[in-house]
């Protein structure tokens, strides 16, 4: 399905881990229209295979996608890779980021072979089942491959310089796991137990935490996102109010999605 959606929008993609009840991504997007295409693509097929496989009914997703912005600073870059390098071992869930049975791409990062899988095209199976027409599930199981672009922080690296750079990432995963294993005296469950828990449980600890709005490791890169920021609300704040006020001709900002228009009488003869 991230192949798929991938393929879908155009969207650079740098890293991935999916967890028991959200994923993480490290992707360079366009614009924001790129990114609402991608991910509404990517939420709304799993959802539906999700809903498929456990039975589940109603909404999946508690709420909507949270889209945070990654600074060009290189610290600010890696240092978001090695947030998504933590995940499952942070919880002492795996002791190994290589044993998240997941999907994830450091497999694929360290190795440089793409990640592949099967895209199983449902709609054309039942439009065949409905007419019909003689057919097997090979005939809907159509391969994909999730292309992976380096870090931009690292795009001037060789292959063998990123995959060092990924493996010390990993070592500090794994160094981190050790030392709260021996703080804690617990071991992590493993993938195998991690494989049987119910996928209808609600983790222990699920309290949000407020996001930022960028990930920056300076503090005048950070400041100088939230003037940006500031600017960008206010003058779409403004166009919104003029165009509730009535007004046709309203210019919003670059890069926004306009609010739609306000409900125009028709003219009584």
């Amino acid at each position: 399905m991230l192949a798929r959606a991938q393929e879908q929008s155009g969207i650079a993609i740098h890293a991935f881990v999916f967890l028991s009840n959200h994923y993480h991504l490290l992707v360079t997007t366009t614009d924001a229209a790129q990114l609402a295409q991608f991910v509404g693509y990517l939420n709304s097929n799993l959802a539906r295979e999700v809903a498929r496989l456990h039975g589940w009914e109603g909404k999946v997703w508690a709420r909507r996608y949270e889209a945070i912005l990654v600074s060009d600073e290189d610290s600010a870059q890696v240092e978001r890779l090695l947030y998504l390098v933590r995940q499952g071992c942070k919880e002492g869930l795996v002791d190994d980021p290589l044993e998240w049975p997941g999907a994830t791409s450091w497999q694929a990062m360290l190795s440089g072979d793409p990640p592949t899988g099967i895209w199983f095209d449902r709609t054309s199976e039942c439009h065949h089942r409905r007419n019909g027409a003689p057919s097997s599930e090979h005939d809907f199981a159509i391969p994909q491959t999730v292309t992976l672009t380096p870090l931009p922080a690292w795009a001037d690296l060789s292959a063998a310089e990123r995959r060092a750079r990924l493996e010390d990432l990993l070592d500090l995963a794994r160094t981190e796991a050790r030392s709260r294993r021996k703080e804690t005296g617990r071991r992590a469950i493993g993938p195998k137990a991690v494989q049987r828990l119910d996928p209808l449980s609600i983790p222990i600890d699920s309290r949000r935490r407020p996001a930022p709005l960028v990930h920056a490791t300076s503090r005048e890169v950070r400041l100088a996102f939230l003037e940006a920021y500031r600017l960008f609300t206010a003058a779409y704040r403004r166009a919104a109010d003029a165009l509730r006020a009535g007004f046709a001709a309203v210019v919003f900002p670059d890069g926004c999605f306009p609010p739609p228009g306000p409900f125009r009488k028709p003219a009584i003869a």
